[in-house]
């Protein structure tokens, strides 16, 4: 369950179907698979690009408004994270409340295969790269260093950046998806590299929009293998 909720948030889900009053995740997980549910599937999309979607209108726009979802493998049902937080600083309590919609059963969009979600990364972190040299942010000065150093403190430890039984490419995949997000924020912050003013921000938001598409395709490719792999070997 520590998988699931991460840090110390308190996790509800609404409307579940069977179900008159908010329930806790043990119970949601048992009642959704009694509904069929076979696996789950991440969805993050982000303005204009409805990626891991598949419908209707109105579970999208939660989703879209969320930047993530889940669609429910077996049963037409996805959930959508709303997060809440009270308390005064250093003190904040943390609240998550998944909404149960219907979604229309079709392919999620724009997913794709571990195969090409691996080689697009590869051809995206060489013009990340080379687009942070242009900029004079490709890991030079303090702020970009200790990043680099936070995440690699942060990913050392933990070797294992998925539970037992995915793929050892979903792996592969998911860690260079990472390595091409942070490639992506150091270039986005503005401590980093020469580009001062707004118009010179937004020409490099412009520039870094399709290799963060990229990262996040692949993302959501590595996280879905494992629900893909299992169907390949039902079949």
């Amino acid at each position: 369950m520590l998988e699931i909720v991460g840090g110390d948030a308190t996790h509800r889900v609404e409307d579940l179907p069977g179900e008159t009053a908010p329930v806790g995740l043990t119970l949601a997980l048992g009642r959704l698979r009694v509904l069929g549910v076979r696996g789950m599937l991440v969805a993050l999309p982000a303005p204009g690009h409805p990626l891991g979607l598949s419908g209707p209108p109105e579970f999208n726009a939660r989703a879209m408004d969320a930047g993530e979802a889940v669609i429910c493998h077996g049963a037409a049902i996805g959930l959508v994270p709303e997060v809440y937080e009270a308390g005064p600083d250093g003190d904040v309590h943390v609240e998550v409340v998944w909404r149960v919609l219907p979604v229309r059963e079709a392919p999620p969009a724009d997913v794709p295969s571990l195969g090409e979600a691996e080689r697009e990364l590869a051809e995206a972190l060489r013009d990340a790269t080379a687009l942070l040299s242009r900029l004079d942010v490709a890991g030079s000065g303090p702020a970009a260093e200790a990043a680099i150093d936070a995440y690699r403190a942060r990913a050392e430890p933990r070797r294992e950046v998925l539970a037992p039984g995915y793929p050892p490419r979903a792996v592969r995949v998911l860690e260079l998806a990472r390595r091409v997000g942070l490639l992506v924020s150091l270039a986005s912050g503005n401590g980093h590299g020469g580009a001062v003013s707004s118009a010179e921000m937004g020409a490099r938001a412009e520039a870094l929009r399709p290799v963060e598409r990229v990262a996040r395709r692949a993302q959501v490719a590595a996280y879905n293998s494992v629900v893909e792999e299992r169907e390949r070997g039902v079949r």
